[in-house]
Parts: structure tokens; sequence; C-alpha cells
């Protein structure tokens, strides 16, 4: 990892949070607006190279929505996305690898909304944040448990078996900001 690699986790899961919503919704520039911001937060895209990788991340998220998605275009989408995450991250992982995890984790996801056991998930964020991050897959764990606990709110939400909508979008937020600092904490002793 490139020693200088940080973010701010609060403002990434706060951003991630708004991006779901917007997923959800379907609101598609908003999407895309807070996608250029994570971009940029998380992973230093400069403006607006930081639009052209939102724009890719937003393109591969639409192609996947519909229940008859187009996997191949969401999958050259993501690639094209973190072709970019990694030119200005100066993190060193392999696009392709990344994008395939980025998009596994979707089609886990979707599988499993509502689904009493999200192992499955938890691996499959594991994966991700190991091959996005150079972190070890066992150190990716505990930020995998608690986006997969995010995750299970969102379908919640999404699935209406929410009894109170509004307190489980601070919950799933407060969870992101967990994962995030823990992922920030793997990082940091990985360097060291």
């Amino acid at each position: 990892m490139n020693e200088t690699f940080s973010f701010d986790p609060d403002r990434v899961a706060a951003l991630e949070t708004e991006a779901w919503r917007a997923y959800y919704d379907r609101e598609w520039l908003k999407l895309l607006y807070c996608t250029e911001r994570g971009c940029a937060e998380q992973f230093h895209i400069p403006f607006p190279t930081s639009l052209e990788a939102a724009y890719w991340a937003t393109r591969g998220a639409i192609a996947f929505k519909p229940l008859d998605n187009d996997v191949p275009t969401a999958l050259g989408a993501c690639e094209r996305y973190y072709e970019l995450v990694r030119r200005y991250s100066g993190l060193e992982f392999d696009p392709a690898s990344a994008a395939q995890a980025e998009v596994r984790y979707w089609e886990v996801h979707r599988r499993l909304s509502g689904a009493p056991d999200h192992r499955e998930l938890v691996d499959t964020f594991a994966d991700l944040h190991a091959v996005t991050f150079g972190i070890a897959r066992a150190r990716a764990l505990e930020s995998a448990e608690l986006r997969t606990r995010a995750a299970i709110l969102v379908d919640g939400i999404t699935g209406r078996r929410s009894s109170d909508v509004d307190g489980d979008w601070m919950r799933l937020a407060a969870e992101l900001r967990s994962c995030y600092r823990s992922l920030l904490a793997e990082l940091r002793s990985n360097s060291s």
C-alpha cells in the first residue's frame, strides 16, 4: 500500500450512505454526485477525472440495477472505474480483479436480501476490501462484517420490512462509519 494513502472514514461513510439511498431511489444524478465526491475524497482522484470515475461506477450500477441486468456492461464499467482508482490512489491492485469482486458483491447482496444467513456476503466484502486495499483477507473481515450489517439494514428498508426507516438509515450510517474506521486502521497497521 502507498504509505501516504488515507481518507476520512466518517466522510466516506456519509457519502456511501447517501449513494445507497440514491441508488435505491433511482436518483442517478445524486448517485453520480455522491460517487464523484467519494472518488475525490477517498481515492484522491482530481476533478474532472473524478467525474469520469463516478460515471463508470454509476454506469455499472445502472447496468446491474434491473432484475434482467447486464452483467458484462456492469463488469466493464467497474473495471474502468477501478483503473482510475488505481491510477490516482496509489493503491496497487488489479482493476479486473477488483471489478469482479465488486460485481460479485452486487450479485450476492441481491441474492441474499432478506435471507437469515449472510456469511457469503461477509466473505464477498472481505474479498473486495482485501483486493482493493491490499490487506490480508483475514484483516478485512471486521470491515466486511460491519458493511454486511449495513447491507442488511438497507435490505430491510428497501424490502419494506423496517419499522423505523429513518432510524435504520442512521444505524446504517453508523455501521459504515465503523466499517471504514476499521478499514483505515488496518491500512495504517499494514503500512507500518
